[in-house]
């Protein structure tokens, strides 16, 4: 299980970016995050017509089916749909990997017996504006 931001694993940031100009503020070979919306799909196709790294922020499992479609290399849900998240990435073999946000590390536990990919903590991610 992989962890993202928790305070006893040295990990990776996520540089969460409004728009293609905020990238020029992100760290060299950075991951960026973006949510997912239409209005962010012009972002998506930059970043993966430049082999950049990204997660997507979703909502709901149709918003995941998009995001592992759109090759984001992490898909970040609410724990309220990782079950059925989990399970569709596990039959569909998605690159992507899933990423439960939480805020309580107690619920650790609980993920890690859905067999979710990992989980990421509010402070792992990082806003950069323009």
């Amino acid at each position: 299980m992989l962890l993202f931001g928790h305070r006893f694993i040295q990990s990776e940031s996520f540089y969460h970016i409004q728009d293609i100009e905020a990238i020029n503020n992100t760290p060299p070979s950075s991951t960026i995050f973006v949510e997912f919306s239409e209005d962010n799909l012009d972002v998506i196709e930059y970043l993966n017509l430049n082999d950049i790294n990204f997660a997507v922020g979703v909502k709901n499992i149709t918003e995941v089916i998009y995001a592992s479609n759109l090759n984001a290399s992490f898909i970040v849900i609410d724990k309220h749909i990782s079950s059925e998240t989990q399970n569709i990435a596990n039959n569909y073999l998605f690159d992507s990997k899933i990423l439960v946000s939480l805020s309580n590390e107690k619920e650790i536990h609980n993920m890690a017996l859905l067999g979710v990919d990992g989980v990421i903590f509010p402070n792992a991610i990082v806003k950069i504006t323009t």
